[in-house]
């Protein structure tokens, strides 16, 4: 089976290629290769790779710039998902699409509140429109030992200031680039090759994250004891709580990010790890590599 992974310099882009059965045939598709902020060329990129399966993790993450740069976010999150599932559905070809929390407000109905928000969701209903079959997978607080993202961002601060102010109101399940691949693995492998019914047994829609639940607060809490226990030296003394109201951003933020694991497993049989016991996964990675 040959499969075309996107995303490949992203957190969980890189971290699927790293993980897809032996028996696969990766066509790993960078920005040069691939590039969404150029819908009008997918088609022709598509036609010659001819890929088996799609997998498709790539997308503008910048939340607050998002808010001054509409356009770019639609073409990269909406616009490029749509022609990606286009040509996927004309050639009957499975299309497993990556989505976020910040598709809700907070509550169980899709409401986003920001620009990055809005745009992932319209993806969302592009995939959808398209008519092939088709998988979006929602996640949340994606993290990994590589790359920009909250919990380096934490562990680099730790070092430097003896106080963090962090906002303690946003809940949800921070989780790891390579727990989603280790789960999207499985799904490919519990699939046996017949995507079709089984994203549709899944009606095209499942939520992978971490188990369990914290805050932000919460999380860094985790970050920074765990790398003390991992003999880093922490400059931090104190992890003051704030509110969101604190610590204003651009872009809002939903305060409930939590999602619901219960299709995940009803139709994959499939139960994640809880986000402590990732964190620690990632923590040892981050301390071998000498916190670069």
């Amino acid at each position: 089976m040959r499969v075309l992974v996107t995303g490949v310099t992203g957190q969980v882009g890189g971290a699927i290629i790293k993980v897809l059965p032996s028996h696969v045939s990766v066509v790993a598709a960078d920005r040069q290769q691939l590039d969404l902020a150029q819908p009008d060329r997918i088609a022709s990129v598509l036609d010659r790779i001819a890929p088996d399966l799609i997998i498709s993790p790539a997308a503008y993450t910048a939340v607050d710039r998002a808010q001054d740069e509409r356009d770019m976010a639609y073409r990269i999150n909406a616009e490029a998902p749509g022609a990606i599932a286009r040509w996927a559905a004309s050639h009957q070809i499975p299309m497993i699409h990556f989505s976020t929390d910040y598709v809700f407000d907070g509550t169980d109905m899709p409401n986003p509140l920001s620009v990055y928000g809005a745009s992932k969701l319209a993806g969302d209903d592009a995939v959808r429109s398209a008519g092939g079959p088709h998988l979006i997978i929602r996640t949340s607080w994606v993290y990994a030992a590589a790359g920009s993202n909250f919990f380096r961002t934490i562990a680099r601060l730790a070092r430097e200031r003896k106080e963090l102010r962090v906002v303690a109101d946003q809940i949800g399940a921070p989780t790891s680039a390579n727990l989603i691949a280790d789960t999207i693995a499985r799904i490919i492998t519990k699939s046996s090759g017949n995507f079709r019914e089984t994203f549709a047994r899944a009606k095209g829609l499942v939520n992978v994250a971490a188990s369990g639940e914290t805050s932000w607060h919460g999380f860094a809490v985790a970050i920074i004891s765990g790398l003390g226990e991992r003999g880093v030296k922490i400059a931090a003394e104190k992890i003051t709580p704030i509110s969101t109201a604190s610590y204003p951003t651009k872009a809002e933020r939903p305060a409930n990010s939590r999602l619901d694991l219960g299709r995940l497993k009803e139709v994959f049989g499939l139960e994640t790890s809880d986000w402590r016991d990732a964190l620690a996964i990632e923590l040892d990675r981050l301390a071998a590599s000498g916190l670069g």
